[in-house]
Parts: structure tokens; sequence; C-alpha cells
């Protein structure tokens, strides 16, 4: 099966038929109003595989056309392929969507090229992942993830939450496979995807009452036992002239509550190895290739605030002004942050133990713990250069109405009239100030985990020698001098 377009997508949504909870239970995600902008907006997405993007987009592979993705990297060349991809897709949100497929498509490729990874735990589940990974790409599917467990206790490890009981665990096992019980959080995008990933725990200790939250594997989600427990919308049901970014890009996230869901063996990667676990996507090479692709769209999330910071500061005359360039001149420095680590670790790339072309991890890892803390401040520039003017924002009847000659003359910018500097301005709003701004500040924060972690991991994996050695070699002369001079 070739790579799919929106139509298909959507049919394979309609043939699904998920418990899904969303202010109560929802007949049908694709006709709920909740879902229709993201559909839409997937939909889109890969229309674009079909369409004029089509050689960006997808590769072909034994006369059939498939997500790039999915393209297994054999040098550097290879890799750069899927950056315009990830790019391409990026660019159609401006980085807002965080869980496109080709994000956990290129962890799945990573995992499948290291199959005999997971074979040494277990011959089969080398079979399994190669077989599963096989089936999503060759039918194209929309997958998300669920790694992290209920906040119940955070005093005491994820498996003594509530006992043990609220942490999504094995509760029984036979011939026929796993039952799991217990929930997971948080499944970005579950209503409107074919499948979930269920990945193991970041931090479990090798020992017997671990080895219950020990597993890996992925279930329909629509599975029989599974219910998704949707969060509060964002989008306030206003026109996208009102709310243009939460009309198309609210990413609905879920709890995923497990009720004695039966997974059958060939759906299971990993099961009571505690260790391995915990390395699954660094030992594979999955880390690296999925950085690749977050950091692709984060730059182009930071292109697009560049972009609209600069489109704000010329549409009301502040450009010259000093701190206002000073603000421009950090956001398009990020930027060229983004890009420089993603060609660095392009380059600098090599060909790992499983065969495939894996980009330098260090320059992608330097990004994803700096960008938390640096995205927040994106925002603080829309509402500094915004000021009281993302308060200014009529409802879109008053702009054509009886209101909308006060609206031109009384809301003009100095380049845009009225209705179209308002048109920004909402643009602006809903970028910085809305639900849908904070909970893309929430996400961006925490995409990749808790920073405080990650940023204890970044130091304890980094390579220090050679900037120990700048200052040994420093201390070293001035011993010698010192000896010099006592003689």
């Amino acid at each position: 099966m070739t790579a799919r377009n929106g139509e298909a997508y959507v049919d394979s949504l309609r043939s699904m038929s998920p418990m899904v909870y969303l202010d109560g239970r929802v007949d049908s995600v694709v006709d709920h109003p909740a879902f229709s902008g993201i559909i839409s907006s997937y939909s889109d997405l890969y229309d674009m595989q079909v369409g004029e993007h089509a050689d960006q987009l997808t590769f072909e592979e034994n006369g059939t056309r498939h997500a790039m993705s999915f393209l297994v990297p054999r040098s550097a060349e290879d890799l750069v392929r899927r950056r315009i991809a990830a790019r391409t897709w990026a660019e159609y949100s401006g980085g807002m969507l965080g869980r496109t497929g080709d994000y956990l498509n290129a962890g799945l490729m990573a995992l499948a090229e290291a199959g005999s990874w997971f074979g040494e735990a277990d011959p089969q589940f080398e079979k399994n992942i190669r077989n599963y990974v096989s089936w999503v790409k060759e039918n194209d599917l929309l997958l998300t993830a669920t790694v992290g467990s209920p906040q119940t206790n955070r005093a005491v490890s994820a498996t003594e939450q509530a006992g043990g009981d609220s942490t999504l665990r094995i509760v029984a096992q036979d011939d026929d496979g796993i039952t799991v019980s217990g929930a997971r959080m948080v499944a970005t995008n579950a209503p409107i995807t074919n499948e979930i990933l269920v990945m193991p725990q970041t931090v479990l200790r090798d020992g017997v009452d671990d080895m219950p939250y020990s597993f890996a594997f992925a279930v329909p989600s629509d599975i029989e036992g599974l219910k998704l427990l949707g969060r509060r919308l964002l989008h306030q049901g206003a026109s996208e002239h009102e709310e243009p970014l939460a009309t198309r890009f609210e990413e609905i996230d879920t709890v995923c509550i497990f009720d004695n869901v039966k997974v059958p063996w060939d759906r299971v990667f990993l099961l009571g190895h505690p260790r391995k676990s915990n390395v699954m996507f660094t030992a594979t090479g999955a880390t690296a290739l999925m950085a690749h692709q977050s950091v692709t769209r984060t730059t182009v999330k930071t292109e697009f605030y560049a972009g609209l910071l600069i489109e704000l500061s010329k549409a009301i005359g502040i450009d010259a002004y000093g701190h206002i360039q000073d603000d421009i001149a950090q956001a398009l420095a990020a930027v060229q942050f983004g890009k420089s680590a993603l060609r660095a670790a392009e380059i600098d790339g090599f060909v790992n133990e499983y065969g495939f072309f894996q980009p330098d991890v260090a320059p992608l890892i330097a990004i994803r713990n700096w960008y938390p803390r640096f995205f927040p401040k994106l925002g603080e520039m829309v509402r500094k250069f915004g000021a009281s003017g993302l308060t200014a924002l009529p409802y879109e009847g008053d702009m054509t109405g009886e209101m909308a000659g006060d609206v031109d003359k009384y809301l003009q910018g100095r380049t845009l009239p009225g209705h179209e500097r308002v048109h920004l301005f909402n643009l602006g709003f809903d970028a910085s100030v809305s639900s849908f701004a904070g909970r893309q500040g929430l996400y961006e924060y925490y995409f990749h985990g808790d920073p405080l972690r990650l940023s204890s991991a970044y130091v304890q994996s980094a390579d220090t020698d050679h900037y120990q050695d700048l200052v040994q070699r420093m201390l070293q002369h001035a011993r010698e001098s010192e000896e010099k001079a006592s003689d």
C-alpha cells in the first residue's frame, strides 16, 4: 500500500470505534465538533504526501511510495531528506502540531532496524517489532505513545502509586498474550490515531517488584477495555478569524485507562527486562532519530514566532526601537541554534551497530535541554510587542457589521488597515495569551520529560574530558611556571 491521502486517513478513523470520553461518551470521533479541526489538519498533511510535496514527503521502495519518516538512513544525505520532510509538515502548522506521525515513525524505524536488541531478550520480540513496524509502514498508520504514570503520589516510585494499582501493569498472561490494567498519561491525539504505542517506564528497578511494569507493546486505539479520557478543550468554539491556531491545531491530550486489556503476543516487544526497558530508546538509536525530528519542528516553530514578532513590530511602527530589535535578534539567533544543531548532528552522524546512519545525538540533546526554557520567552516577547493591542480584538461580526468603519479607523496600524491588523493581533493572541498558547508552553516544557531530570542525564552522559583537559593544561602551565620561578 502506498503512502495514504487524507481521505484514506479519515476513512480509517470511521472504521474504528474507540471509547472516548469528552464531557460524556463520544459516539463518533470523526463527527464530533471537538475533533473536526485537528482531523482536517491531519487530513491535509496526508494529502500533501500525494500532492505537490510528494517528492519531499515520500520515498520509493520496491515500486511503492512510503512516508519519508520510514526511510532507513544510510548517509548524512538521507538524514537531510528526512529533515526536509519533517520541515515540510512542520511548516504547515508553524510547528504547533507536536504529534504528527513522523515523530513516532522515526522511533519505530530505529526500533525495527535494531531488532536484534529485542532479540537478546527473546527472539520472538525481534520478530514482533520488525513485523509490526513493517505493517505500520505499509499501511501508513498514525500512532501516538504513552509513557508517564498518573500523578497519584510523587513521593514514591511509579510502581508504588496508589499501592501499585493506578500504574499500568501486567495482571495476567497466558498462551494468547498478556493482560494489563491501570492508567497511562498523556497520550496526545489518541482519539484520532490508529494505534497506541505503550512504552516502558523510563526508571525501573532491576528486581522482582518492578517486573509487572516492565513491558513495551502496541494496541489499536479502539481495543476492547481501553478508555480514552480527554482533557477540557482549549478551543472556545469561535471562528478561525478569532482563534486562528486553536481552531486548526488543538491536539487533545488523553489519559489511557486499561481495564483488563488483552494484548496478543505478536504485539509485545519487551517483557520483564527492567534494565532494557530503561534504555530502550537510547540503546537502539531511536532517541537520536526522534530528536532529529523534534528539533526540526521546534526550529520551524521558532521561525514562526520570529516572523510574528517582525510582523507585529512593523504593523505598529516599533521595529526601530532598540529593545524590540534585541528581542527579535534573540529569536533569530534561536533559529540558527536549531539549524546549526541539526546540521552538526547530520554531518557528525555515523553508522551504528545496527547498520543505519544515526545522527550525532549530542547537539540535538543540547537543544532539547535548552529549548524548554527558551520557548516561554517567545510568548513573552509577543505579549510585550502587542501590549494593550492584544486586548483590543473585536468579534468577527463587528469587523463586517455596522462597526466595520470604526474598526478600520481606530484599530489600524502603521502598515495595515484595521481589519488586517486585528487578524494579525488575533494570531498573536492565540500564540501567546490564549489557553491554546498556555498548553503549547506546557507541552514544550515537558515534551521530552522533566527538564531537571533531562539536565542531570545530560551532564552525566556528556563527554567533557576535553573541556576538563583545557583547564588542567592551564593549571599545569601555572604549576610549571611556579616551579621555574622557585628555581
